[in-house]
């Protein structure tokens, strides 16, 4: 059984004040020639199917003509919320989709019934785990003490019906611990949000999302499959793929990667005012690529930004390296305060107000305080 494994999409989603979505738009229509290409009997979609809970009417539909065209392709489609989706909206039609074999993770309400898919070598059983937190299972299971997302899936996961001579597979959108995480993802994730890999041995194959380069944890068979497109500049040396999974008989899974090309990628250059603006260095690459682009000289040049935007359209970040900013300890950006996130803005300020940086422990606490924010409005 071919399987095509995919995660993070984040539709609607802005880079630095950028719309990623004609960006998203072309990376899905790529996808789904690998569908038709690939004939897969089921795509899995491990969770942040969308950037945020509310996501824009223009993110809706593209989900949608995506979902209609995997259908059409003749394939099954599996999906889970994941922590920057609504549950609820992801799971609305639920019920009538699985008639065209499109099956959403329902809101979870303490139990998970597999979606069995059938081949040569017998049944495959699919389990959807959305993205669960401590509060997700004290609701539906008020006696329990659930203090950790390690307890949460422990809890979730506990009692399924399992088959150990069967084919299992699982997609969940989580932080295992040992993966490998962006400095971007840290923020969103603390000690307490990692669960162990263990939790996850009776399943064959392990779909995971949540964290944006492509990697496996442990064993191949439990793995991260990425971002299709990516979202910030941490990201800039990936390359971004489809997982592709093919399940032999039981205890035989091999992997592979089909490889994306964006439209326009999201790089880093640097270099003197001058080297940047000559002829030859933007007509070798794309002049419309998403771009960081530090510059060497010793001197601002004066609006920079604005003028190298005039070769450079799509430039999302500026900032300079020489000898006035090494010896401040930090690059001089010139970005604007709504293209930072709230950590970088309160460094900028904390920084600016005693002339030296957050420490360790300040960093910390304001980390957890963010993400206890974030959790709150997710």
């Amino acid at each position: 059984m071919k399987l095509m494994h995919l995660s993070d999409l984040h539709l609607g989603k802005r880079v630095n004040g950028f719309s990623m979505l004609e960006e998203q738009r072309y990376i899905l229509e790529q996808i789904l020639e690998l569908v038709r290409q690939e004939q897969p009997q089921g795509v899995l979609l491990a969770g942040d199917l969308f950037d945020k809970p509310m996501p824009p009417a223009e993110a809706v539909q593209l989900l949608d003509d995506f979902l209609a065209e995997l259908s059409g392709c003749g394939c099954a489609v599996f999906a889970v919320s994941g922590n920057h989706d609504s549950p609820e909206r992801v799971a609305y039609g639920g019920r009538l989709l699985r008639h065209s074999s499109v099956y959403m993770s329902p809101v979870y309400d303490g139990s998970i019934v597999p979606i069995t898919l059938e081949d040569e070598q017998g049944p495959v059983d699919i389990y959807l785990l959305p993205f669960l937190k401590p509060a997700s299972l004290r609701i539906c299971m008020p006696e329990a003490e659930i203090r950790s997302c390690q307890e949460a899936v422990a809890a979730a996961l506990e009692g399924l019906p399992v088959h150990p001579e069967r084919r299992n597979v699982l997609v969940a959108h989580q932080f295992v611990t040992g993966a490998q995480v962006l400095e971007q993802e840290e923020l969103l994730i603390g000690g307490t949000d990692g669960v162990e890999a263990s939790l996850f041995d009776g399943f064959d194959y392990v779909a995971l999302g949540h964290l944006h380069g492509p990697q496996q944890v442990g064993r191949d068979t439990l793995r991260y499959c990425g971002t299709p497109l990516k979202y910030s500049f941490a990201e800039a040396s990936h390359h971004k793929s489809v997982t592709v999974v093919e399940l032999g008989e039981k205890g035989h899974v091999t992997l592979g990667l089909l490889p994306l090309t964006p439209r326009h990628d999201l790089r880093e250059i640097r270099g003197t005012y001058d080297q940047v603006m000559d002829r030859s260095a933007y007509t070798q690459q794309n002049r419309f690529d998403y771009l960081h682009i530090t510059l060497t000289d010793e001197e601002d040049v004066p609006d920079a930004i604005g003028r190298l935007r005039t070769v450079y359209p799509n430039l999302m970040k500026l900032d300079y390296d020489n000898r006035r900013t090494r010896e401040s300890g930090a690059l001089l950006a010139e970005e604007a305060p709504e293209q930072q996130s709230p950590l970088e803005l309160f460094g900028d300020f904390y920084r600016m107000q005693n002339n030296k940086d957050l420490d360790e422990a300040q960093l910390a606490y304001l980390q957890r305080l963010t993400k206890e924010i974030w959790e709150e409005e997710v």
